[in-house]
């Protein structure tokens, strides 16, 4: 069993970052995982079924309606962004943009906040190095602030479920150390980001969406939670046997992997209703920095490169470094506050 657990781990790891296919269709593979886990680890039963049925539905309703209300008031998000840009220096407005997505992702979903986020920078059209700049430290943001409930994004979906709490319960585990880093990464925005002049041509590729994508996103999300649900359920005894055991120091920097697959698979294989606070805090924080550092990495990261057409070698020269300060200074705190 063990055996066959650790190869789809392996596959789960490898395939999504060096084969195109299985990135451009990650929620199919990430399902047809989830099946193979459950099935050898001998869970795979109506009770699971049922749990990875429902699982998914209220981060897939949230994306629905968000999406539907940001195709509505595109235009006059537009307008908004416009005006308030021209009424506060630039530095300024990035800074508040990057707190506010990133607080706010925990109720507008962080797929949302990402598209917001492509929405401002087409409006601002900053120069490329401002908006790499813009663009990583806003989806840090965005995935920290989403994971503070369990509508924002995937993974707390999935961590919440999976201990059986509260709505409000990694807002009282994390909330602490998630919110004041939202607001540091708002500072590095003002303190960092010096644009240049602003290009005067516009972004011809940046349209409304349309309702077919809105649905067939909202359908990918579904199938995206339902798939991690049957995979963290299949390697609860690998979890049970080979991690309860670990420091949640070694933990937290062993989940840096997260830069290279997204945060949700592997809070799905490693999260356990068995392990204490501290660990948990360790292997969510770990997971939720480490997320950035990498366009694979987290699902603000692969929306906003896509629609920006950011390259992973573009995106790593600034999350790479970013991501490991900010692994240093959140370890520090956990390890002495």
């Amino acid at each position: 069993m063990f055996i066959g657990l650790i190869l789809i781990l392996m596959l789960v790891l490898l395939l999504p970052f060096s084969v195109k296919r299985v990135e451009q269709s990650l929620e199919t593979f990430l399902f047809v995982m989830g099946l193979l886990a459950a099935f050898i680890s001998g869970v795979l039963n109506r009770e699971l079924w049922f749990k990875a049925l429902q699982d998914p539905i209220k981060i897939t309703l949230a994306v629905l309606v968000a999406g539907m209300l940001f195709k509505w008031l595109h235009s006059y998000l537009a307008n908004a962004i416009h005006i308030v840009s021209r009424t506060i220096s630039v530095r300024l407005f990035l800074a508040c943009t990057v707190i506010f997505l990133g607080l706010i992702s925990s109720i507008i979903t962080a797929i949302i906040s990402a598209l917001v986020l492509v929405a401002i920078v087409s409006v601002l059209h900053l120069d490329r190095k401002s908006e790499l700049q813009f663009v990583v430290l806003a989806c840090f943001a965005i995935g920290l602030g989403a994971a503070l409930t369990p509508i924002g994004e995937p993974l707390s979906t999935i961590v919440v479920s999976k201990l059986e709490e509260d709505f409000f319960y990694l807002l009282q585990l994390i909330g602490l150390h998630i919110i004041p880093g939202v607001a540091l990464f708002g500072l590095l925005a003002a303190f960092i980001i010096r644009p240049r002049k602003r290009e005067q041509h516009l972004r011809s590729e940046q349209t409304t969406e349309q309702y077919p994508e809105i649905f067939t996103r909202s359908f990918k999300i579904y199938l995206f939670v339902m798939g991690l649900t049957l995979l963290g359920a299949g390697f609860e005894p690998f979890i049970e046997r080979y991690l309860l055991g670990l420091s949640p120091y070694i933990l937290y920097w062993i989940n840096m992997i997260s830069a290279i697959l997204d945060n949700a698979t592997l809070a799905a294989a490693e999260v356990s209703p068995a392990m204490n606070e501290s660990t948990l805090q360790a292997i969510l924080l770990g997971l939720l920095i480490s997320g950035g550092m990498l366009v694979p990495g987290n699902i603000p990261n692969i929306i906003a490169a896509g629609k920006l057409k950011i390259t992973s070698k573009e995106w790593a020269r600034y999350g790479i470094p970013i991501g490991l300060v900010a692994m240093f200074v959140y370890f520090l705190i956990i390890l002495f506050v």
